[in-house]
Formats: C-alpha cells, structure tokens, sequence
C-alpha cells in the first residue's frame, strides 16, 4: 500500500508546503502523505524549477504537486502568463508530477473557469487542486459549486480569512456544502497549536501547513549592508525549512484528532 493510500486509511492527510529539497525530505520523514512543491514560499508559493521537481522526485517516496503560478500577486492573468502556465504544466507531467495545483480569477473575483477548463484539459490524467486563489473569491458558495462542475480534486483554502483558525465558520460550511464531491483543505497559519481546533471544528479530513523552522545560514563570511530582495524580503543569513518533529507533532495530533 502506498503511504498516502495509508495515510487516509487512518482517516486523514497532512501536505506540507515546501521550496526546497531538503524540506521535501524532512516532510516526509515527519509522516506527511503530500508534498505540496513551489518556490519562494515567502510569495506564498510560485512554480518551483524543473531541476527542483527532479531532485525531489529523487528524494521522496510521497506524492508531489506541483504549483503552477508564474508570479506572485493577483490571479488574473494575461495571455501570455497563461501561455507560461500551459508550458509549465506540459513540463511538469513529463518529470513526473504527481498532480498540480493552480488556479486563476476573473477581475469581478470569480473563479476563471473558460480559462481553468482550459488548464485542466492540459493536466489531465493528473489531479488537481484549486489553491488559495479560493481565499480571494466574491462568493465562496458558488466558487465551489464552479470547481465541482470543473472537476477539481480539492480546495486549499484559509476559510476566505487571514488564518484558516480565523476562517474556521467558513471551512465548516464548504466542508458541509461539498459533501465529499470535492475535497476541502484548510491551509494558512496552521500550527501545533491551533490544528486540533481546526480539524475538529471544520470536519475536514485534510490539511496543509508549511510547519517550518528558521535555520542559520552556514555562511562565515557575511555582506550584512547588501539584500538581494526587496526591502520586504527574507534576512539573507536565515533559511526556513519544514522542521521534521513540528511535521511529526502534527502528524500525531491529527492522528489523536480524526
């Protein structure tokens, strides 16, 4: 049996957002039953690099989607972005995803769904989900009726709040409302603290966290007056990497919640 197959055979999936290869592998070592794969987390999440893919799909055993998201910001994307999306998706099948995940809006803050049906038909096999684009949505209520009737496979979603805890009233009643057509994951903020609220609160069966730690740089020589990002950038000398016992703590609180 296949550990994802095995982690839903104890009632519940944990995926774990991550940017680098060696986050990929402390994922799964925590007990994660998907890796949600994208660079630049600190954007909250763009298409991670082909070599990237590879070297993870060389690394972990557990089901790997991959993001397809070609900026960071709103989703409403121009022609060419969506050509990018397309290139993206037709790459990321040929090394092997195991699914995808994107999604994209229409200026009134609807799902896009000419332009998703359009994406989904360049997936296809694989499984996809529809990301926190969901979180911007005018009307949750009837963007998850629209992801249905496309055919996605779950929504990652905070609940249309700055926090899936905050969002909490919000996941319960799309949790009710799917009914098992499409799955519902709450993400954003998820912590050994709050999970065990969130699951029980919500009745979701999924969940999505990033359950990453600060890790110092190895470098002795250090630049500090230079920033290769913005003024709103990550410090240059501190990594964040998923933390192999948060990952493990909440592996077993959901174990000990569902």
């Amino acid at each position: 049996m296949n550990r994802a197959v095995l982690r839903m055979s104890e009632g519940f999936l944990m995926e774990v957002c991550v940017d680098s290869v060696e986050s990929a592998i402390n994922a799964e070592r925590g007990g994660a039953g998907r890796i949600e794969l994208c660079s630049s987390l600190l954007e909250g999440g763009i298409t991670p690099s082909i070599g990237l893919l590879q070297v993870v799909k060389e690394n972990v055993q557990i089901p790997v989607y991959v993001m397809i998201r070609p900026r960071g910001g709103d989703f409403l994307y121009t022609d060419r972005e969506v050509e990018v999306m397309r290139r993206d998706v037709e790459l990321m099948k040929i090394h092997r995803a195991d699914g995808l995940v994107l999604g994209a809006l229409t200026e009134d803050g609807r799902v896009d769904a000419e332009l998703c049906m359009e994406l989904l038909a360049v997936c296809r096999p694989l499984p996809v989900t529809f990301h926190r684009a969901f979180d911007m949505v005018h009307d949750p209520s009837v963007a998850l009726e629209t992801l249905v009737s496309l055919g996605f496979e779950r929504i990652l979603t905070s609940g249309c709040d700055s926090s899936a805890l905050e969002g909490l009233p919000l996941i319960k009643r799309l949790v009710e409302q799917a009914k098992g057509r499409i799955i519902i994951m709450p993400g954003g903020g998820i912590t050994e603290r709050n999970l065990q609220r969130i699951l029980e609160g919500s009745g979701a069966q999924e969940f999505h966290c990033s359950a990453r730690s600060g890790k110092d740089s190895a470098m002795k020589f250090r630049n500090s007056s230079v920033n290769m990002g913005a003024s709103l950038s990550a410090p240059e000398y501190s990594l964040k990497v998923a933390d192999v016992a948060k990952v493990r703590t909440l592996n077993a609180i959901a174990k000990n919640t569902l």
